[in-house]
C-alpha cells in the first residue's frame, strides 16, 4: 500500500468504527438468516462482497427461493436502493477526475460511506480520492466480515433460528423510524404507506408490488426535480 493510502486510512478508520460495531451485527444476523433458509456459508460472503446492499441481501434471500420473477426484482431491487439516485447526483462533483477509482467509489457507495464522504473535512495532506475509497473498502471490510462469520456460525451451530425471519421487518421499521425522526417533512413516508396501500387493494396482493414500487419512483423522482419534495 503507497504512502498516499496508508494516510487515508488512517484518517479514515477512527470514523468507521461506529460503523464497523453495526456491521458487524448486522452482517452476523444475515449471516445466521440465510443459512437458517437452507444455503452454505458460501452464500452470505458472495452476495455481501457481490451485491452489497444490506436491506436488498435481506430481500434478496426471499427471491432466491421464489420462482424466478425478473421484473419483480428489478423494481425491488430499483425501489429499496432508489434513494441512491440521489445520492449519486450528490457526489457528482466529489467524484470528479477520480480516474479508475470512480467505478469503485460508485459500487462501494452505502448510506454510512455517503454520510462520512459527503461531510467530513478531509485533513490536509490527506488525498481526497483515496480517503473515500478508505471509507468505502472498510465500510464493505466490515460487513462482508459480518455476513460470512453469521454464516460460518450458522452452519456449524445449532441454534433455533424461529422467528429470525423478523429480522428483516425490525430492519426497516428502525430505518423507517429513525428517517421519520430525522425529518420534518414526512410526505415522502406518507406516500410510501399509501400508495403501496391503494395498489395492494386495487390490484391484488399477488402482483401489487412492481407498480407501486414503479408509481412512487416515479412520483419521487418528478418531485425531486420540481422541487415540491426534499427527499
Amino acid at each position: 500500500m503507497n504512502n498516499k493510502y496508508t494516510k487515508a486510512l488512517k484518517a479514515a478508520f477512527p470514523l468507521t468504527l461506529p460503523i464497523c460495531a453495526a456491521f458487524l451485527f448486522l452482517g452476523i444476523s444475515y449471516g445466521f438468516y440465510i443459512c437458517s433458509k437452507g444455503f452454505s456459508p458460501w452464500y452470505p460472503f458472495f452476495t455481501s462482497a457481490l451485491v452489497f446492499a444490506g436491506s436488498m441481501e435481506f430481500v434478496l434471500v426471499t427471491m432466491l427461493l421464489s420462482p424466478f420473477n425478473p421484473l419483480y426484482c428489478f423494481f425491488m431491487a430499483l425501489m429499496i436502493n432508489s434513494r441512491h439516485l440521489f445520492y449519486g447526483l450528490s457526489m457528482l462533483e466529489k467524484y470528479k477526475n477520480t480516474g479508475l477509482k470512480k467505478f469503485y467509489l460508485i459500487f462501494g457507495m452505502c448510506d454510512e460511506s455517503f454520510a462520512i464522504n459527503c461531510n467530513t473535512v478531509i485533513p490536509e495532506g490527506i488525498d481526497k480520492d483515496c480517503f473515500m475509497v478508505c471509507v468505502n473498502l472498510l465500510n464493505q471490510i466490515y460487513w462482508v466480515a459480518g455476513a460470512t462469520i453469521g454464516g460460518l456460525l450458522g452452519n456449524s451451530l445449532q441454534i433455533n433460528t424461529k422467528g429470525l425471519d423478523f429480522a428483516l421487518v425490525a430492519l426497516f421499521t428502525a430505518i423507517f423510524v429513525s428517517q421519520w425522526q430525522s425529518t420534518e417533512n414526512h410526505t415522502p413516508a406518507v406516500l410510501g404507506i399509501v400508495i403501496p396501500l391503494l395498489c395492494l387493494v386495487l390490484i391484488g396482493p399477488q402482483s401489487f408490488i412492481p407498480p407501486a414500487m414503479l408509481l412512487l419512483l416515479l412520483v419521487f423522482i418528478t418531485a425531486y426535480y420540481k422541487g415540491g419534495i426534499k427527499l
